[in-house]
C-alpha cells in the first residue's frame, strides 16, 4: 500500500516526471516534474486570461507556504474540528490545507451533457458515491463557481456507472459505446471551452465509483496519463498513480442515507475475533473461504448468513473486520466496519485506501497481504487489549471522514474527496510564458 504527498508529510521526495505531449498550438511539448503543465499564450484573449490564471496561481502559491508554515507551527482554530493524533501524516499541515480550501477552491462543472449518464449518478447502491457527489458538487454553492476563468479545476460530470447502464451492451463485452461517449464530451469541452487544451487535462477531474472507472479514462490519453482520477479501484497494478490519481471509499448506500449505520459497542461487549460474510470472487477471497470457511468459531467466514442474522449486528460483535479484495481492490466492507467501530483488515495488494494523503492507515486498521490469510489468527490473536483499543479508538475518531450527509458537513467524505483533488491542484502549476 502506497502513500505519497505533495507536502512530504512522511518525509517521502516525489521525484517521478511525465511528458505532456502538445494538443493544440497553445501548448508546448515539455518535460516538467509531475504533474506540472505549460501554457503558452499566442493572442490577446489568451494574455488577458493568462493575467486571471496567474492571479489564480499567485493565490495557490500563498496556500502552499501557509501549509508549509503550518506544518513544523501551532494547530489553526477552528470551532469545529481541529484534526489531532497518529491518525493524521501530520495533522497541522492538513488542518491549514483543509482550511485554505475553505477559502479558496473553485471548481467548475461543464454543464454539457444530458442525463442519465451526465449529472446524474446512483444515489442507493454500491456505487452511490458517483450520485452523491455529482449531486453535491452542482448544488454546491461554496466551491462552484459558475465563471471557469475563475476555477481552479474542471469536473467532468459524467457517471460511469450511468454508462454502463445506459451506453454499454448488456453481455456484449465491447467498451467501444462508452469509449466514444467519453471521447465525443471531451471534444465537445475542449472545443468550446480553452481550458482543456491549455493544461492537456491536467487541471481536469473525473469522478467514478464502478468497477470500470479505469477503463473508461482509458478512452482518452491524456485523461488517463495527466487528469485526476477520482477512483474507489485505486490499483497500482491497474495504473493508479497515488501522486496524481485520487482514492476515495467505496460507499454502499442502500437506503440513500447513514442513519441507522453509525455506531457501535464498546471493545469489550465484542465477542467476536473476526468476521466477514460476501460473495466468491476474485483472487483473495477464495483463499479467505479455504482457509476460514467453517474452520474456526474465533473467525467467522460466510458466503451467506443464516436467516435472521444481521450483517451489520455481526460487524458490531467482532472486533476486526476483514476487508479482502473482489474482482477490484475496493470494498465498502472497509467503510462499514469504520462506521460499526469494527477495525477493519485490509486484504490486498496494490490498493491504496482512500485519502492515505493525509490518513495514516496503519494507526487505525490491519494490513494483511494476501499470501498472510493461512496466519490471519495469529497475526489478529497477537494485537494486545491495549493496542487494539487504540485501533478502535483512533478509527471511532476519524470515521466522520468518511461519513455521508445531505446537506454535507465540513470535514465529511464529500468535502475529503474536496481536499484530495486540491492537494493535486496545488501540486500542478499552470504556467504562461511570462513566468520564464
Amino acid at each position: 500500500m502506497l502513500s505519497r504527498s505533495l507536502w512530504n508529510w512522511k518525509d517521502e521526495a516525489i521525484t517521478d516526471e511525465i511528458t505532456l505531449t502538445a494538443a493544440s498550438d497553445n501548448v508546448t511539448h515539455v518535460e516538467l516534474p509531475l504533474n506540472e503543465t505549460l501554457v503558452v499564450p499566442s493572442t490577446e484573449s489568451q494574455r488577458r486570461k493568462c493575467t486571471r490564471l496567474m492571479k489564480l496561481e499567485a493565490g495557490l502559491s500563498k496556500a502552499r507556504n501557509a501549509i508549509l508554515e503550518a506544518k513544523n507551527g501551532n494547530n489553526s482554530l477552528d470551532p469545529d474540528y481541529v484534526p489531532q493524533g497518529p491518525m493524521y501524516w501530520n495533522p497541522r499541515a492538513f488542518h491549514r490545507s483543509y482550511l485554505e480550501m475553505e477559502k479558496k477552491f473553485k471548481v467548475y462543472v461543464y454543464e454539457e451533457g444530458d442525463p442519465p449518464v451526465f449529472h446524474n449518478g446512483p444515489c442507493r447502491s454500491i456505487y452511490s458515491t458517483e450520485g452523491n457527489f455529482i449531486y453535491m458538487m452542482e448544488m454546491n454553492s461554496k466551491f462552484r463557481t459558475n465563471d471557469p476563468d475563475t476555477a481552479h479545476v474542471f469536473f467532468l460530470p459524467f457517471s460511469v456507472a450511468m454508462l454502463v447502464r445506459f451506453v454499454y451492451v448488456r453481455d456484449s463485452h465491447d467498451f467501444t459505446p462508452i469509449r466514444k461517449t467519453v471521447i465525443d464530451y471531451v471534444d465537445v469541452v475542449s472545443n468550446k471551452y480553452p481550458y482543456w487544451n491549455r493544461s492537456l487535462g491536467a487541471d481536469h477531474f473525473m469522478l467514478a465509483c464502478h468497477d470500470w472507472g479505469p477503463e473508461t479514462s482509458f478512452s482518452i490519453p491524456n485523461l488517463y496519463k495527466n487528469s485526476i482520477r477520482v477512483l474507489c479501484n485505486a490499483n497500482t497494478s491497474e495504473g493508479f498513480n497515488p501522486s496524481k490519481d485520487v482514492s476515495f471509499p467505496e460507499i454502499n448506500l442502500q437506503t440513500g442515507s447513514i442513519q441507522g449505520f453509525v455506531g457501535g459497542p464498546s471493545p469489550s461487549r465484542r465477542p467476536i475475533l473476526a468476521f466477514f460474510a460476501g460473495g466468491l470472487h476474485g483472487p483473495v477471497r477464495p483463499l479467505v473461504f479455504e482457509h476460514w470457511e467453517n474452520k474456526d468459531d474465533d473467525i467467522q467466514v460466510h458466503r451467506y448468513l443464516p436467516k435472521g442474522v444481521s450483517y451489520l449486528e455481526m460487524m458490531r460483535k467482532s472486533r476486526f473486520c476483514l476487508c479482502p479484495s473482489g474482482y477490484e481492490v475496493a470494498s465498502p466492507r472497509v467503510v462499514e466496519a469504520l462506521y460499526t467501530g469494527c477495525v477493519p483488515v485490509l486484504i490486498s495488494d496494490h490498493y491504496v485506501p482512500p485519502f492515505s494523503d493525509v490518513l495514516n492507515w496503519k494507526s487505525f486498521s490491519v494490513e494483511v497481504p494476501p499470501k498472510d490469510i493461512p496466519r490471519l489468527k495469529e497475526i489478529l490473536s497477537s494485537i494486545s487489549s491495549r493496542q487494539y483499543i487504540r485501533l478502535h479508538r483512533r478509527g471511532v475518531q476519524i470515521r466522520k471522514h468518511f461519513e455521508v450527509h445531505s446537506p454535507p458537513q465540513r470535514y465529511d467524505v464529500f468535502h475529503m474527496i474536496l481536499h484530495s483533488v486540491w492537494l493535486r491542484r496545488l501540486n500542478l502549476r499552470v504556467r504562461d510564458q511570462n513566468n520564464f
